[in-house]
């Protein structure tokens, strides 16, 4: 199956940080987190798909967000916070270190990239709990990101659009 073809079948559509998304899944159990601002849903969960070529821009949320994945290329997800860098690879392949499931804890700057392969794209699921909301979204410019972590120019600039 092509990525047009997951697009269409799963009514994706372009997602602010990259890729394509479709939310699948919003719990009607509103709870109540110190975290965020009034109530949230308890999770929510989206289809996420990068092409080969694409990624998901440097951004953060307010809530965890565990990472699902379901089928093409390998992923590779990065994580930064002050304590500096992690890059977790999910995949099928786990006796290359691969694995289907990764979080990145709430407040932490998150971007995924999927690596060249035969299909030529990485399907995925995440699901954010307390429930994902725009407004607990933030995606700073690549030089915001360089005064918060100057250590790691590198990755922001190839993980950031502007």
């Amino acid at each position: 199956m092509t990525a047009d073809e997951i697009v269409r079948l799963l009514s994706l559509r372009p997602h602010p940080e990259g890729g394509a998304y479709a939310e699948v899944f919003r719990s009607g159990r509103p709870i109540e987190s110190s975290a965020h601002e009034g109530a949230r849903s308890a999770a929510t969960s989206i289809y996420f798909l990068l092409r080969t070529g694409e990624f998901s821009a440097l951004h953060r949320v307010t809530s965890d967000e565990m990472w699902h994945h379901y089928a093409g290329d390998p992923l590779t997800l990065h994580a930064l916070d002050v304590d500096g860098a992690v890059t977790h690879r999910l995949g099928p392949n786990l006796a290359s270190g691969e694995r289907p499931f990764a979080v990145i804890p709430a407040g932490v700057y998150q971007a995924a990239r999927p690596q060249p392969g035969t299909h030529g794209y990485a399907l995925c699921g995440c699901t954010v709990a307390p429930g994902f909301e725009f407004r607990d979204f933030e995606m700073p410019t690549r030089a915001e990101l360089h005064a918060r972590f100057p250590r790691q120019r590198s990755l922001i600039d190839s993980l950031t659009r502007a």
